[in-house]
């Protein structure tokens, strides 16, 4: 039980927490743009080009503040010019994962409506891990 209590109140675990709720918020944003677009903006059920602009001015948006939470309260560090390319390099994997996935869910068959959510349930692990090295590395100072 004492172990469970030093996890519980490490660092490292209050740090995951506050990752969760910025990553639970920028998806939502994403999630909630891509969704509004898609409808707003139909051109045809098959216009797949069309998924990705909405799905990615969705990812563009929930960028933005999520690079602001992130730094200053997931990892309450300071942005910079080296922190900020950081975060674009680990975003940009981020994005072409989504882009993978999504299409490849599409390509299952999944509906545009389900198919961001086991996308963001794969990258999202990845992305706290490209996230956290770029905040916490000596290299992004």
């Amino acid at each position: 039980m004492s172990q469970l209590t030093d996890i519980l109140r490490s660092e490292k675990f209050r740090e995951f927490i506050r990752f969760a709720i910025v990553g639970v918020l920028a998806t939502a944003i994403h999630y909630g743009l891509y969704l509004l677009l898609v409808r707003l903006f139909r051109l045809s059920e098959t216009d797949t080009l069309y998924t990705n602009i909405a799905y990615s001015v969705g990812y563009l948006v929930a960028w933005c503040c999520n690079f602001w939470l992130s730094a200053h309260f997931t990892f309450r560090s300071n942005t910079s010019v080296k922190r900020g390319i950081g975060f674009a390099i680990s975003h940009g994997i981020n994005y072409l994962l989504h882009l993978l996935f999504l299409n490849l869910f599409l390509w299952m068959g999944l509906s545009e409506a389900v198919a961001p959510i086991p996308v963001f349930c794969i990258v999202i692990p990845i992305n706290f891990l490209l996230v956290r090295y770029v905040f916490t590395s000596k290299h992004f100072r």
